[in-house]
């Protein structure tokens, strides 16, 4: 499931949410620490892992 990166610009609290594409498509993200809305999604590096060796 992929981890977003939020940063809340009411309380300046970085947060991170793990939800599906359909989830993070449907859902307005909230600020765990003081519930607002005005939340910005960061920019981050992500990983994968696959079973196969390259």
């Amino acid at each position: 499931m992929p981890a977003y990166d939020f940063l809340c610009q009411k309380c300046k609290k970085e947060f991170t949410l793990h939800l599906s594409i359909s989830e993070y498509e449907k859902t307005k993200p909230k600020c765990p620490e003081c519930n607002s809305t005005r939340v910005k999604q960061l920019v981050t590096s992500f990983q994968t892992v696959t079973s196969k060796k390259s």
